[in-house]
């Protein structure tokens, strides 16, 4: 175990930001950099093994677990365990560093919630910050029934499940990033794992994807962002990031505009193969590359400059994020419909401040023209299909 995260830290060191500048120094630095990040995962994997302890001693999170924390102790080798033992990780790192992002004063606000049919969640927001306008990072830990409409709404994708109200488990962190500065993109990420129980069985899968919604072009961010996200699905599968990045970019399609929300990222859905860990492996790796993917766009253009023109172009395109969550999105509508939904949480995603103008077209040769053609024609960042071409 610590071998393969000694491996995968070494990787890092190949992909993310900065590597150029760590290649081209002296290869003695270089080494002693490997050797460094070695012994950290080193560290890092016999921490692991009391992670639980940890935990209980809620040291880092955000809030108390949503399970009983008995329960989670005598069932740590168990899925639903695993999950949200992750995604309070997850929540509680990312929301760590985008407040290093703010001023000091701006601190999340921390709501811990429970419903009567089962389970929870931590719901944390920060707002009208100097860097970030709205900023939500959310896990639910939630069981029950499921009704006939959620039911309903996964049989459209292909779930065979005999019954209409039917036991359920689903874990999930979900945050979505609506910066101040127009020049900052909008991040989202969805990481989540289900059980569904009917009479032949246990269903179980994971879902999930991050995925980047610029309000002004950056090529280079965005090769960064796909790069990050790249490395994270290479780990486990080398045909993982042009799939899922396809998929990214068809699911987050505007269909009554004829747009894509962003420059995409990867969307993945009902993932059981090879088996339960490996796949549980693999979310893990894409979650922890939220942060690598993300925070070093935010301190690059934080401070950039803009004027009035940028801020009502950020509005407008923050209108047309409000209308793929309300009208497309699947967490949403299953959220929806789920017995004594959250609807402050379900609603986190939307913007403080959004807008609508009749008619609007950005006018040609601007740089609000050109992040349209990149919207109503995705891109492949990292030029994969040329590659193959090529070959």
């Amino acid at each position: 175990m610590s071998f393969k995260i000694a491996i995968r830290s070494f990787k890092t060191l190949t992909y993310v930001e900065g590597y150029k500048k760590l290649r081209d120094r002296h290869i003695k630095m270089y080494c002693a950099a490997v050797i460094g990040v070695g012994y950290m995962a080193y560290k890092q994997h016999k921490a692991n093994k009391v992670e639980m302890k940890e935990i209980l001693q809620l040291k880092n999170y955000m809030a108390d677990p949503i399970t009983p924390i008995s329960h989670l102790e005598k069932t740590q080798d168990d899925m639903k365990t695993q999950m949200e033992l992750l995604i309070m990780r997850i929540q509680s790192e990312f929301c760590r560093a985008l407040e290093k992002e703010e001023d000091e004063e701006a601190k999340f606000q921390v709501d811990r919630w429970t419903r009567r049919e089962g389970g929870g969640g931590i719901t944390c927001v920060l707002q009208d910050g100097r860097v970030f306008e709205k900023a939500g990072v959310n896990i639910s830990v939630v069981s029950g029934k499921l009704p006939p409409a959620a039911v309903q709404q996964m049989r459209t994708r292909g779930k065979s499940f005999d019954g209409q109200e039917l036991p359920f488990f689903a874990a999930g962190v979900s945050a979505v990033i609506h910066p101040r500065n127009p020049m900052v993109p909008t991040i989202h990420f969805n990481y989540r794992y289900f059980e569904v129980q009917d009479k032949n069985g246990v269903q179980w899968w994971f879902g999930g994807g991050t995925d980047l919604t610029p309000y002004y072009l950056n090529e280079e961010d965005a090769v960064h962002f796909h790069l990050t996200l790249k490395h994270a699905c290479d780990g486990h599968d080398k045909s993982y990031y042009a799939r899922f990045k396809k998929w990214c970019d068809d699911y987050f399609t505007i269909t009554h505009r004829g747009e894509r929300r962003g420059v995409g990222g990867i969307f993945f859905d009902d993932v059981d193969q090879p088996n339960q860990q490996s796949a549980f492996d693999f979310v893990t790796s894409c979650a922890e590359a939220v942060i690598p993917s993300y925070i070093p766009l935010v301190q690059k253009h934080k401070d950039d400059p803009y004027g009035y023109y940028e801020r009502q172009w950020q509005l407008l395109r923050r209108g047309r994020y409000v209308e793929f969550n309300l009208i497309y999105d699947r967490g949403t509508k299953f959220g929806l419909f789920t017995p004594e939904a959250r609807y402050e949480s379900i609603l986190m995603s939307l913007p403080l401040n959004a807008k609508w103008e009749y008619m609007h077209e950005p006018k040609p040769n601007t740089p609000e023209h050109s992040l349209m053609k990149v919207l109503k024609e995705p891109r492949d960042w990292l030029q994969i299909e040329q590659a193959r071409a090529t070959a």
